[in-house]
């Protein structure tokens, strides 16, 4: 199975939970990329995609698996929307949003996204097994938005007490839930 992981604005691949899922899931055998997205100079839908095909050498499909924090999850929406030959595996959506999050900093570098014209019914044909992931108390990210992507996704929160923006300053350098959930996949 190949598996991408996406982070999100001002984040990087070594940030996070990022490079512990990719070891843990490398000890499983399978190939795991953490694609170095441009942020915050030069962060746009074009300059993502554009990194995004020059780091992951193959075409999302049913071998595949998306994970994506933050932006990085919506950037997952972003790639479903587009027409392909079939759908991934599985898409990973944890303490992703759709809209503005109300900090005016993120917003302007978040705006290009949160703006783009997704198609929800080829997010939904090609998504796979669906999960959303949030911090019950996610200080970035709403629990409203949340329930908008929800909504759009069709499938309910899992919501996880205490557990912030689920992420390393939120204490989450591992995630063996999340890791718990994609071995699911995996079988």
């Amino acid at each position: 199975m190949k598996i991408v992981i996406f982070h999100g604005t001002a984040g990087s691949p070594e940030g996070n939970w990022f490079p512990w899922l990719k070891a843990e899931l490398e000890k499983l055998g399978h190939e795991v990329f953490v694609p170095k997205l441009p942020t915050p100079e030069n962060q746009s839908v074009e300059s993502w995609c554009e990194a995004l095909r020059e780091q992951v050498p193959f075409i999302f499909g049913k071998d595949t698996i998306l994970v994506g924090h933050s932006l990085g999850a919506t950037l997952i929406a972003e790639i479903l929307s587009q027409p392909r030959k079939e759908p991934v595996k599985a898409s990973f959506f944890v303490s992703g949003f759709l809209s503005d999050i109300d900090n005016e900093w993120y917003d302007k570098q978040n705006y290009e996204f949160t703006r783009y014209p997704f198609d929800w019914d080829q997010v939904k044909k090609t998504m796979g097994n669906v999960y959303l992931l949030h911090g019950s108390d996610d200080p970035y990210v709403r629990r409203e938005l949340a329930e908008e992507l929800s909504e759009k996704l069709g499938v309910k929160p899992d919501y996880i007490e205490n557990g912030g923006h689920l992420n390393s300053e939120s204490g989450y350098t591992e995630f063996p839930y999340l890791l718990g959930l994609i071995k699911k996949e995996l079988e």
